[in-house]
């Protein structure tokens, strides 16, 4: 019998707690919403079940290695332990998925209508006022928040669950698991927070816009446009370089047409496997402890917000440029200005045709969706070189 009771004080189920059991249906509730809902199912599947493992009592699969006085190993840490520090707090996770980003981008609809450059740039306006945001939530005794921790909050306006973890494993690796998953949420859900937000900000009339057929790009400029694009950042904002260094690497391999096989690995295995090894990493970091806080739900509330206000201005910006643009604008491709590629342009190219059925705005609507990609990394340099 004694034998027995210490089994059963080693089971999981004697040491399992209440927050270990909550974080554990979160990790089906993702898993749920990612084969169910379809929502993010790259990421959300692997986090979930990463969620599920670290909450396991006992198990110790965010365990860190251990060493007697003599520095010898006595024991090995657990796998998501080495997943965590061998990628995403070293940042290289991120830095392989930009890249394999680039190589599936396509700059053509950029180079063609430059000006929708603006849009990308518009839709960053949600990182910036949700650093205030949270700041000002300090101020007020609500939340306990430092600069580098709204800076990494505020990275959630921009949409890109890449940046986001890059950001916070530097500036706030404490609140990672929280904003990551805040920040892949809504990109799962951008179909659902978008076009109510459209809607409000434009016309009938306003969504039925055609826009005009873009003009051919050059092979020859979608070349050289990585390369300055690489070469600028690195002169004026050098901590932009990492995150845009590797997707404009990515980019160029796809557009030089000489390394096909380096250009399809990048797109699909390595960036394949790099998301599953990603997702178990940021599911590490939803234990219990972690994640269940007021400051949790005080983020997920913040990037919400920013997410909204990152949308609305680029709509707005649209609306603004369709005022002084000699060719009309749509206002519905600003809402692709935030960095959800290619979901955002799909949801504005499916508002536009729900007000006109022969209105095709996704293309168009590319141009502002890889512009916010290059945003919110300069951004993110922006914020590590003044918190980093």
């Amino acid at each position: 019998m004694e034998s027995l009771h210490k089994l059963f004080q080693d089971s999981g189920i004697y040491q399992l707690e209440a927050g270990q059991f909550v974080m554990i249906l979160v990790g089906l509730l993702l898993i749920f919403l990612a084969i169910r809902k379809g929502f993010e199912p790259l990421l959300l599947l692997p986090i979930g079940f990463g969620a599920i493992l670290v909450n396991i009592p006992g198990a110790g699969f965010l365990a860190g290695p251990v060493y007697d006085a003599a520095g010898h190993l006595e024991s090995p840490g657990g796998i998501q332990y080495y997943i965590y520090e061998a990628g995403i707090a070293t940042g290289i996770f991120p830095l392989v998925i930009f890249m394999g980003v680039g190589a599936m981008a396509d700059f053509g609809p950029l180079l063609a209508n430059p000006k929708t450059l603006l849009l990308g740039a518009a839709a960053q306006f949600g990182i910036f006022t949700t650093v205030l945001g949270a700041l000002a939530l300090t101020t007020m005794g609500v939340m306990d928040f430092s600069v580098a921790d709204a800076a990494a909050i505020g990275i959630i306006g921009g949409a890109d669950g890449p940046t986001a973890i890059f950001v916070s494993s530097r500036l706030a690796p404490d609140l990672l698991g929280a904003i990551a998953v805040a920040a892949y949420s809504y990109m799962a859900l951008v179909p659902l927070i978008q076009p109510p937000i459209m809607r409000a900000l434009t016309t009938v009339e306003e969504r039925k816009i055609k826009m005009e057929q873009l003009r051919p790009v050059s092979k020859r400029e979608k070349i050289i446009f990585p390369l300055s694009l690489l070469v600028m950042v690195a002169l004026f904002l050098p901590s932009a370089a990492p995150l845009l260094g590797m997707f404009c690497f990515g980019n160029l391999m796809k557009e030089s047409g000489v390394v096909d096989r380096l250009s399809d690995t990048a797109q699909n295995a390595l960036i394949n496997i790099t998301t599953i090894f990603l997702g178990l990493g940021v599911g590490s970091k939803l234990s219990s402890d972690a994640f269940l806080n007021v400051e949790t739900l005080g983020i997920l509330m913040l990037g919400i917000v920013a997410f909204g206000i990152g949308t609305a201005a680029g709509v707005l910006m649209a609306k603004v440029m369709n005022k002084f643009s000699k060719h009309p604008i749509n206002p519905l491709i600003g809402a692709a200005g935030v960095s959800a590629v290619p979901m955002a342009a799909r949801v504005a190219n499916k508002v536009g045709q729900e007000a006109n059925s022969q209105n095709f705005l996704l293309m168009h609507a590319m141009g502002p969706n890889v512009a916010g990609v290059i945003g919110s990394a300069v951004a993110a340099g922006v914020m590590i070189s003044y918190l980093g």
